[in-house]
């Protein structure tokens, strides 16, 4: 990607690239290929080569527009991370996908890995975020993305059911998915004023959940959330005194 953003405005040929970089051009054509399905490099308008993709830029912009929750959630997400000895994210809701911008990672042999980008209605932030949404913005998000696919949400089939559950995550306060034979996700509410403008989750391989982990999950998400909300109060207001110095 450095490569290529040294002449943004120019595209790069896949056996250029291979050969400047000292690549084998198959594991090359296997990167490049790679890059391109996540967004970070497209094809040229003349698909001869290829230039940076908009996923760069929508990092950029998510890194500078959510500068102060990251900053608020960075301690935090460290602690809950280490105590819990799981990974943990910082998500926001961007139309149907709820969009990771920012991210720690537990180290141990077996670990939970979720993409970057994720239908929101298949993850506990963006249940959580869709559940938190004003009644207005709520009725305009199902009419505008509709219901889960089939399979998505299990025992969501219908506008009703799935206001029976949105409801339900509102009134718990966090959003659980505990049914998956793969991984298992936590979300809380992290807010801005009344607002919720983002989610933290803490996720783990689901043969790790047990009872007591669950506990321990809900108890320390919620905290951490509060926590982060706090915190972000505090920096707006030393961002705020600092402008006017």
């Amino acid at each position: 990607m450095e490569y290529v953003a040294d002449y943004p405005k120019k595209s790069k040929q896949l056996s250029h690239i291979a050969n400047d970089l000292n690549l084998n051009s198959a594991t090359c054509a296997n990167i490049v290929k790679t890059l391109v399905n996540r967004g970070y490099l497209k094809k040229s308008e003349e698909g001869k080569g290829y230039l940076l993709g908009s996923r760069i830029e929508d990092i950029a912009n998510n890194r500078t527009q959510y500068a102060s929750i990251i900053e608020a959630a960075n301690v935090e997400m460290e602690r809950a991370t280490e105590l819990l000895k799981e990974n943990s994210l910082l998500a926001i809701l961007k139309d149907d996908q709820r969009a990771i911008i920012h991210q720690k990672i537990y180290k141990q042999l077996i670990e939970a890995n979720t993409p970057d980008q994720k239908k929101a209605y298949d993850s506990s932030t963006g249940r959580l975020m869709i559940a938190m949404l004003p009644e207005n913005e709520l009725k305009d998000y199902i009419k505008k993305n509709g219901l889960p696919s089939p399979g998505i949400w299990p025992g969501v089939n219908n506008l009703d059911q799935l206001t029976k559950q949105l409801t339900i995550i509102r009134e718990n306060g966090y959003a659980l998915i505990e049914d998956s034979v793969q991984i298992i996700g936590i979300a809380t509410p992290v807010y801005q004023k009344e607002k919720v403008v983002a989610a933290f989750s803490i996720y783990q391989p689901a043969f790790r959940f047990n009872e007591s982990m669950r506990k321990k999950l809900i108890t320390t998400a919620l905290n951490t959330a509060k926590n982060i909300s706090d915190r972000k109060v505090f920096i707006d207001k030393l961002s705020k005194c600092s402008q006017k110095f």
